[in-house]
């Protein structure tokens, strides 16, 4: 046997045979030159029907796929057509490079300078890179990279994925996913759990492990063994017994001794909506707006913006449903609303902020809301992302009773809003943390970075004492507001204990998530789970933290996670 240890991101032991990702389309070789019988107008033109090719081919998986998939393949869509990609690919081409060559080049320069920006600019490296390789492939007339075809099921194993191979796994044929790459928050991890596959991130080595290779992996403890005991083979067959016990969700989240702990599903449109109430949800804690407005060049209307809503509100009769107004910028830009030459996207011009220089959208948007919210029977709660001052909740809690909407919030994921959560929870309804973002910007850490896993985590004690600060905010003097959490955080079962600890009131989380969160809230009660964070809080580091509080729930064990 021999043992690979990573950052597990997505329960489960399984046990299967090693399927590696094909090897990736080979770079054209340096200094190639156009043919002598093509013209640099001819190979323009091939470069973009290619373009144009890997946009549709794209956007048509987005159209039947659904939550954070559809919304990585419209955004990978989106970079097919990137007018800085293709430009200087076009340059090349017209001093005599072939086009094959000139994309692969154009694409190095692009994905190195989004890359060197760091943060959410730096997680669109990928899909530069997965872009260029399509576009050559297309070029050359052959298959586009991708996840193997396989008559039977099998565990992925890469390097790192693509976003747009992320987005549609196949699950049923998929067991596990490893990389030696990526972090707990990048596209992998999010489309795993979003799918309930076992996964595994940044465990180096595993990229060599030969095809057909058994191994176990196990995606609470973050390890992959290859060659796996009989010891090994136990585990895996009890993880399948239990697995069935969380199946179901049985639609109330609850410690033991009947603390309330709503669990609400996030969701990026009505298809997801419908899901998750399916599954159980209580509502939903986090609706993604900006789905309806990518790959747009143009605003929607607020009619076409009102149709998107109500099909969320309508899957929720009677419940509430927080919506996040359009969080464009950094890695979600927009033509029509964002400055793509921003030096530093992650800290510049993004959600709330964009109508600092564009006056008009998010008032267009509130419009669209209210008018949904009118039309249907949900309890719609409004909140803004990347809101950093009481000033500007003030702001937005005005902008939403103009438009007629009665409970507005913000997003607590910029570390000075937890800080002065007291001053802004003054001003609007109720906040939500945004887990993702908050650790990245207190860690200073680029969630995609494998190398950067260890920091980037929501155990680290720092963030969780930040979701306190938000908590004793809520609860000073004059003010009662309530506070969830709608980042990855919250799928975390022992996690959700130490928010629920900490004082959070809801949790909302992939809906995938729901029967695992609920079947460990509900062994705990509400002092146990004070004691857990308290734990979690006095702990030195992030990985003590996490081991102190699952060494405290057998139950995570019991069930595999």
């Amino acid at each position: 046997m021999q043992n690979f240890p990573g950052v597990g991101v997505s329960p489960g032991r399984v046990i299967g045979t090693v399927r590696q990702m094909p090897k990736p389309i080979s770079e054209p070789p340096a200094g190639e030159q156009l043919a002598p019988d093509t013209t640099a107008e001819e190979a323009t033109a091939a470069l973009k029907a290619a373009s144009q090719a890997v946009h549709d081919e794209l956007k048509a998986r987005a159209a039947h796929a659904s939550g954070d998939g559809k919304a990585v393949l419209e955004a990978t869509a989106l970079m097919a057509k990137d007018t800085m990609l293709i430009k200087g690919a076009a340059k090349l081409v017209a001093r005599g490079t072939s086009a094959e060559r000139a994309i692969w080049e154009s694409g190095s320069s692009v994905s190195e300078m989004l890359h060197n920006l760091g943060g959410y600019m730096a997680e669109r490296a990928t899909d530069v890179l997965d872009v260029r390789a399509r576009i050559v492939a297309e070029l050359r007339g052959v298959a586009a990279p991708g996840i193997p075809a396989s008559e039977n099921p099998f565990v992925l194993v890469a390097d790192d994925l693509a976003p747009a191979d992320t987005a549609t796994l196949d699950p049923n044929k998929v067991l596990a996913l490893v990389t030696s790459g990526g972090g707990p928050q990048s596209h992998t991890a999010i489309i795993a759990r979003s799918l309930g596959l076992p996964a595994v991130v940044a465990a180096v080595g595993v990229d060599h492990i030969a095809d057909g290779t058994e191994v176990y992996v196990d995606g609470a403890a973050g390890s992959v063994t290859s060659e796996p005991d009989g010891s090994l083979r136990e585990a895996a067959e009890g993880w399948a017994a239990t697995a069935s016990l969380l199946a179901e969700f049985t639609g109330t989240g609850a410690t033991a001794d009947g603390h309330q702990v709503p669990l609400l599903a996030n969701v990026g449109g009505g298809k997801d909506a419908v899901a998750a109430a399916k599954l159980g949800a209580q509502g939903v804690g986090l609706f993604r707006t900006e789905f309806c407005f990518l790959e747009r060049d143009t605003e929607p209307s607020v009619e076409e913006q009102a149709a998107a809503y109500k099909s969320v509100f309508d899957a929720f009769p009677g419940k509430k449903v927080v919506l996040r107004t359009l969080d464009a910028g950094a890695d979600k830009p927009l033509p029509f609303l964002t400055d793509s030459t921003e030096p530093n996207p992650a800290l510049g011009v993004r959600g709330y902020r964009t109508d600092f220089t564009t006056p008009g959208v998010l008032d267009r948007q509130l419009e669209a809301i209210a008018l949904a919210a009118n039309a249907s029977e949900a309890d719609v709660w409004v909140m803004a992302p990347m809101i950093s001052t009481a000033e500007e909740a003030a702001r937005f809690a005005s902008m939403c009773a103009d438009a007629g909407l009665q409970t507005p919030g913000v997003m607590v994921e910029v570390p000075s809003a937890a800080l002065t959560a007291e001053a802004i929870l003054r001003e609007v309804g109720f906040a939500s943390l945004g887990t993702n973002d908050l650790t990245q910007y207190a860690m200073a850490a680029d969630r995609q970075l494998g190398p950067l896993a260890n920091l980037n985590t929501p155990w680290q004690p720092a963030v969780l004492r930040l979701v306190g600060l938000t908590v004793e905010g809520s609860r000073a003097e004059g003010n009662s507001k309530p506070v969830g959490v709608c980042g990855e955080a919250a799928a975390d079962p022992a996690l959700a204990v130490v928010l629920t600890g900490l004082g959070v009131n809801t949790l909302s989380m992939t809906a995938r998530s729901l029967a695992a969160v609920a079947a460990v809230l509900k062994t705990v009660t509400l002092q146990e789970a004070q004691e857990l964070a308290k734990l979690a809080l006095s702990a030195p580091s992030a990985s003590e933290a996490r081991d102190r509080v699952r060494e405290k729930l057998p139950v995570l064990a019991e069930l595999g996670l």
